[in-house]
Formats: C-alpha cells, structure tokens, sequence
C-alpha cells in the first residue's frame, strides 16, 4: 500500500502564505509532522514513549506549528469590514500598541513586540474597523518572519485593501534568538523599524508627528 506524500503548493518562501487548506490536507499535514519530531526526538534521546512529561508532546508540537505558529501560513487572511467615511475625515489616525507575536525563520525562536499603524484615510474612501489592524498583524506574524518583512507585508496588504492616501507602520520587539542563545542579549533589547507608503513617505513633518504619537502611546502602553 502506498503512502499518500503531502507535498507543498509551489515553493514559496517561508514567510508567504500557501492557501487556505482543508481539514483533510491539514490533518494529514499534522500527523506527518508529528512523526518528523517523534524522529527528531529519537536523534536527541528525548523518550517521548516512556517519559511521563513527553508522552503525546510530538503531536502537540505538530499541532502547534500547523494551526497556531504558522496559521497565516495555511489559512485566508482576515475579512476586512469597512464603512463609508460619511465625514470625509482625512487626518491621521494612530492605533496601538498592537501585540505582535510571530516566529523567527532564521532559528525558529519567538519574536515578540508591539506595533503602531498610523492611516491617512482618503475623504473619498473608507475606513476599516479598529480591530483590523490587530487581526492584520496577528496574521501576517503567524508564520516564520524577519521583522525587516513583517512589518513590509502589514503595511502593503493594508494599502492595498483600504487605499489611504498615506500609511506608517512601526514596530519594536524583542527577538529570543538574540537572548537566549549566542550573544544572550538583555530582554529589554528590542529591535525597531518602520515602513512609510504614500504621504507619509514624502512628508516628513507627517513622518515625525506619527513618530511622537507613537512614543507617546508606548509610554503610556
């Protein structure tokens, strides 16, 4: 009898979504991946069979990274509920902090932090409900990242579904793969960076007020 192989959709890399998939293949999925770590497992003589703190955890961890570290990976992203900017309200807006979870590609160690999306909306647009913008960012961080691309995928999905005239999103968080290993680094070491789209990119008196709204929400965060 032969084995039916999950193969991956067309290799993309690891921070891009490959689709909503369905409970079969997701099931299949989780329990190839819990055979890869009960094999891992043995290569570290971790007995997981006989060991009463162990015992099931292959399964879990499969479980784990298929429907929770990875779920913006396998699944749609959030449905987007606008409303109609009845004001034609055009100045700035600024949401956070947004907590911000996610995985680090390059040693599978967590990253965690907060981020600050500000929104120029256009008067003849719309405008998204408040809790998009965390759903966003709990979905874009729900796969292995770098934070130099995180916060580029949340930016350009936003401007590409709301069209503001202008978008600032800025992030800081702490990264385990710099305090638990190698350097073992404070955990108050953070790293920082941003990404500006539209007028924001061009104006620098909206970039630096965006900025001091955020240290001003971080402060009082």
């Amino acid at each position: 009898m032969n084995q039916k192989v999950h193969r991956i959709r067309p290799a993309r890399r690891s921070n891009e979504a490959v689709g909503d998939i369905d409970p079969a293949e997701r099931a299949q999925m989780i329990g190839a991946a819990a055979r890869k770590f009960e094999e891992l497992f043995d290569i570290l003589q971790l007995d997981y069979k006989n060991d009463h703190n162990m015992q099931e955890t292959p399964m879990r961890v499969a479980r784990m990274w298929v429907e929770e570290l990875l779920y913006g990976r396998y699944n749609a992203p959030p449905a987007i509920t606008d409303f109609e900017n009845v004001e034609r309200y055009d100045q700035m807006l600024v949401t956070g902090p947004i907590e911000v979870r996610s995985t680090c590609a390059h040693h599978l160690l967590p990253i965690y932090g907060q981020a600050f999306i500000g929104v120029l909306p256009s008067p003849d647009g719309k405008i998204i409900g408040l809790s998009k913008y965390d759903r966003i960012a709990q979905y874009f961080g729900a796969r292995l990242q770098i934070q130099e691309e995180l916060v580029g995928q949340i930016g350009s999905y936003i401007m590409d579904m709301t069209q503001p005239r202008g978008l600032a999103v800025r992030m800081t968080a702490v990264h385990l793969c710099r305090t638990q290993r190698g350097v073992r680094a404070s955990m108050n070491s953070r790293m920082v960076n941003t990404a500006f789209y539209g007028e924001f990119l061009t104006d620098p008196n909206l970039k630096a007020a965006f900025l001091q709204e955020c240290l001003a929400l971080e402060r009082n965060g």
